[in-house]
């Protein structure tokens, strides 16, 4: 989709009802499930995170950008995710935090993202990490710089892409808490990407399939 035309739905997204808990768990292993019902929020207290949905052109189509994380000892590592992080005491706010995690990740300054709105928070029981989603949109081509510490590479998905139903499969997997079992995800070329940013990306399609 050209990205001026994308511009002319982005209106509609501020309004629209947020398909949430319902998107989540079209995405959410069956094994996340039964953690996540037996979540208690005041048990668990958890972190938080946020991390920033970024939207721009690219040759004039609409992407959204992702990275790959690097290897490291960790739940996370070599995963496929949303630039972002854990707040700093100097943010005001967590959508200050997904902007200034987005610039430190990936190289784009804060006053170049314009925040559309709020998304539904994501709980990732491995990690006890409570992760706030945020739409944004940058209305100029971008030049990355990942932050080499972090990000082993950057991931332009085309909307055209993402809201093709094929990118939609299932995979067998190990993970920290289940072995060899089926997790359903998103196949962009041949990163397999599952889990809570699979959630995250679920609720955003499902939301701009209501509005494109």
């Amino acid at each position: 989709m050209l990205f001026n035309d994308f511009l002319h739905f982005t209106p509609k997204i501020l309004n629209v009802g947020l398909p949430a808990s319902i998107a989540h768990a079209k995405m959410a292993p069956a094994n996340r499930k039964d953690l996540l019902n037996n979540y208690n929020p005041e048990s668990a207290n958890a972190k938080n995170a946020a991390v920033m949905m970024l939207f721009y052109p690219k040759n004039n189509q609409t992407h959204l950008v992702l990275i790959l994380r690097n290897s490291y000892k960790g739940v996370h590592s070599s995963q496929i995710a949303f630039p972002g992080g854990k707040p700093e005491h100097l943010d005001l706010d967590l959508k200050e935090t997904a902007l200034r995690e987005t610039h430190e990740e990936i190289g784009i300054l804060p006053n170049k993202i314009e925040v559309l709105r709020s998304f539904t928070e994501v709980y990732i029981p491995p990690s006890n990490y409570m992760v706030h989603p945020f739409l944004g949109i940058s209305k100029e081509e971008l030049q990355f710089v990942p932050q080499v510490e972090e990000v082993a590479g950057i991931i332009e998905l085309s909307l055209v892409d993402f809201l093709d139903e094929r990118i939609i499969q299932n995979q067998k997997m190990n993970t920290s808490y289940a072995t060899n079992f089926d997790v359903p995800g998103f196949l962009v070329k041949e990163h397999f990407i599952w889990g809570a940013t699979a959630m995250m990306l679920s609720e955003l399609k499902e939301t701009l399939k209501m509005v494109l």
